[in-house]
């Protein structure tokens, strides 16, 4: 095994997913190209967390909004180190307000490249 293979081996494929507001998506995908990451996943998503449910009124009767409309932001990275993905989400997407959202960090086994069949951090 030579140590071509071994620097392979210590590269660990991570998910860095996170739950923001729609409205700080632009500042996210900015500080995102700033430390490279090299691919997104962006979905429009529903929940509820810390932030506080909104009363309002249609047509005489009152509704509660407790299900907050959030996007949802997922990154596979190998080559860069998911901590600098995390800050980055971290700063583009801090309102200080409450509903700002959350990032996780997941490990992910192994990855595959359909096109080529690669495998591992180099499908990544």
């Amino acid at each position: 095994m030579s140590d071509t293979d071994t620097d392979e081996d210590e590269r660990e494929i991570k998910l860095v997913m996170a739950m923001i507001r729609p409205d700080k998506l632009g500042d996210v995908k900015e500080a995102l190209a700033e430390v490279g990451a090299p691919s997104l996943t962006v979905t429009n998503v529903s929940g509820r967390g810390s932030q506080p449910a909104k009363t309002g009124q249609w047509r005489g009767e009152e509704y509660v909004v407790d299900l907050h409309q959030k996007v949802k932001i997922e990154c596979v990275v190998a080559d860069i180190p998911a901590e600098d993905v995390v800050e980055a989400i971290q700063q583009g997407a801090q309102t200080g307000e409450p509903g700002d959202g959350k990032v996780f960090v997941l490990p992910v086994e192994d990855a595959v490249q359909i096109r080529t069949g690669e495998r591992g951090p180099d499908a990544v």
